[in-house]
């Protein structure tokens, strides 16, 4: 072969090179954009289904566009709410990311279409007097700004990498449409009070309760002589409090739409199927754990299927619960539009439903692994036992709230739970660092290596625990401005 020919199969190499270079650049670049595209696809069909189940009267074009509105919303919510349920599994290494979110979308949409709310208050959370939007049109642009607002809200703090909760996102909706419509006075003051409270009550009691779990975990499992022995006795009782609290939970706030059961009656079912599912795991936390090594390691193995199964049931809850937040004036307005009237409760539609739950698991699929990975990987490190406790809080915790009678947030009181395990990881380690160096000189260590050292990472705190704060009113302004908005173009 001349040299005239290798140099030009080496050009041509080269120039290949480059395309393939190229090609594989534009597709990357491109990757976000199917996301944008699959979503815009989701949110036309569903203005399309609710102009096919209204008939397609003159004034169902409100219905199109909220339902649009709350396709937009169901999609926000899958991408940073169902995080909090998935995060620590995927962070532990207990499920894969595609496993997560192939669970959560099964389960979310299970828990919507199975146990969501048949009924679903018009006036969310009760901050607003239903007599200051007495007047049918004037409701329905509230709850189409409020519903605007609060995606675009929630669609903001994920690009941001903040899991914030939809639930306080849609109260700020409300409250700011609200203002403008009917004035400062509308609002019920006390009862938003109680929502600021509970910025503080959820990830404190999530925080805390995760935190004793753990230590409960190294005093009695970890931090003995023979580890695998201390398992077979502990794990399957951790996993009957386990099966107690979600059975309470789920009866409590994922089967309304089922059957109605009052807080004694489910504190009594969650006895029952904590005493029966930590009998039957005990056989199988003893097959699973022979021929394990006496060591911490081998330890994180009993806790990967009762942390997967927590997070399945977890997602299920949610798809039971926070549907509402999406479909909710959406179901408002549909039924105003149909009634011409105002009612404090309304019921919700199968076809609403349905695009609630199927937005949420398509927003879960198309952006939800930003959020997981923030929550599982990047405020603090997780393994099984650690994430089993984040869980754990989850439900214990909305148990203990509800006792109490304090509004709390389900994705507080998630990420609180990282925040606690991950702060008292600290705390451990420093008290043992203390012990160890107890009888040796003093080591001064500098400043920016004891920062370095921590295993929170501070900045992701401050940026979760800002966007908790300004949640409530960011979702108020937009709100403000989406009503004025709306009342310019005439709707």
């Amino acid at each position: 072969m001349t040299d005239d020919t290798t140099t030009e199969w080496k050009t041509l190499d080269k120039d290949l090179n480059r395309l393939t270079r190229l090609e594989e650049a534009t597709m990357y670049a491109s990757r976000p954009l199917v996301g944008v595209g699959v979503s815009l696809v989701f949110v036309s069909l569903a203005a399309v289904a609710a102009a096919i189940f209204t008939g397609g009267e003159v004034q169902s074009l409100a219905v199109v566009v909220a339902a649009a509105f709350g396709a937009y919303m169901a999609l926000n919510i899958g991408a940073n709410d169902v995080a909090n349920n998935m995060g620590p599994a995927v962070g532990a290494k207990a499920l894969s990311l595609l496993g997560a979110i192939a669970i959560a979308a099964v389960f979310e949409t299970a828990g919507a279409l199975i146990a969501g709310g048949d009924v679903v208050s018009t006036i969310s959370k009760g901050i607003i007097d239903p007599a200051g939007l007495a007047d049918t049109a004037i409701f329905v642009r509230a709850m189409m700004a409020a519903l605007l607002a609060a995606s675009i809200w929630v669609n903001i703090a994920t690009w941001l990498g903040a899991p914030v909760s939809t639930t306080h996102s849609v109260v700020g909706g409300v409250m700011g449409a609200g203002i403008i419509a009917a004035g400062l006075g509308t609002v019920n003051w006390p009862t938003m009070g109680a929502i600021a409270a509970s910025w503080v009550i959820s990830p404190l009691l999530g925080g805390l309760i995760a935190a004793a779990m753990l230590a409960f975990i190294k005093w009695r499992v970890i931090y003995v002589e023979d580890k695998i022995a201390a398992a077979r006795t502990w794990v399957p009782v951790l996993i009957g409090i386990m099966a107690a609290a979600f059975a309470a939970y789920l009866s409590l706030k994922g089967l309304k739409k089922l059957v109605k059961i009052d807080f004694a009656t489910a504190l009594f079912i969650g006895a029952v199927a904590g005493v029966v599912i930590g009998l039957i795991s005990v056989p199988f936390i003893r097959r699973q754990s022979e021929g394990l090594e006496n060591r911490t390691r081998s330890l994180k193995a009993l806790f990967r299927l009762p942390l997967v199964v927590s997070a399945a049931l977890l997602s299920f809850a949610h798809g039971a619960n926070d549907v509402a937040n999406a479909v909710g004036p959406l179901a408002a307005i549909v039924y105003v539009q149909q009634s011409a009237s105002v009612a404090g409760e309304v019921s919700i539609p199968l076809w609403v439903m349905v695009i609630g739950a199927l937005g949420i698991s398509f927003g879960l699929v198309l952006f939800g692994p930003k959020l997981i990975g923030m929550v599982g990987n990047q405020i603090t490190k997780l393994n099984p036992m650690r994430a089993y406790c984040v869980a754990l809080s989850a439900a214990v915790t909305v148990i203990a709230a509800s006792w109490l009678g304090l509004p709390v947030s389900s994705t507080h009181i998630a990420v609180g739970g990282v925040f606690g395990v991950g702060f008292f990881r600290e705390w451990h380690s420093e008290r043992r660092a203390r012990k160890i160096h107890l009888n040796r000189p003093a080591v001064s260590i500098p400043r920016q290596e004891r920062t370095r050292r921590k295993l929170v990472r501070r900045s992701h705190f401050m940026t979760i625990v800002a966007a908790w704060v300004i949640t409530v009113p960011a979702a108020a302004l937009l709100s403000a401005g989406c009503f004025l908005l709306l009342r310019t173009i005439g709707f």
